[in-house]
């Protein structure tokens, strides 16, 4: 079992930042992809940005140049860094680890952007 819990949400104006944390502990090792999730009111859950265990990000078209995928191995940690956010970057956000065949998810983190 991975567990994982986010941390660094909160409401920002239109044009600040956030950094979002996510803390794993648990059977950690050989965690496969690290990523961050998110899910705006009556939308479906979207892929954020990801990053495997070779350190290959992957972001959605939406966020590329604004936002950074991060990890600190050593804390058991990744972060997402974002930049530049608009009132359409509101929702929850949820980190998200994968396994071998197996997913994990946080409980996930409100982030909300204000114009």
């Amino acid at each position: 079992q991975v567990r994982l819990v986010e941390s660094g949400g909160g409401l920002v104006q239109a044009g600040g930042s956030l950094r979002l944390s996510c803390a794993a502990s648990g059977s950690i090792f050989s965690i496969d992809l690290k990523g961050w999730y998110r899910q705006a009111p009556g939308k479906r859950r979207e892929l954020v940005a990801s990053i495997t265990s070779g350190g290959t990000t992957n972001y959605a078209d939406s966020v590329k140049g604004r936002f950074a995928i991060s990890r600190d191995s050593a804390k058991n940690t990744w972060y997402l860094q974002m930049n530049s956010l608009q009132p359409e970057d509101t929702a929850v956000y949820y980190c998200y680890a994968a396994k071998s065949i197996y997913g994990y998810w946080g409980r996930g983190t409100q982030v909300t952007v204000s114009s």
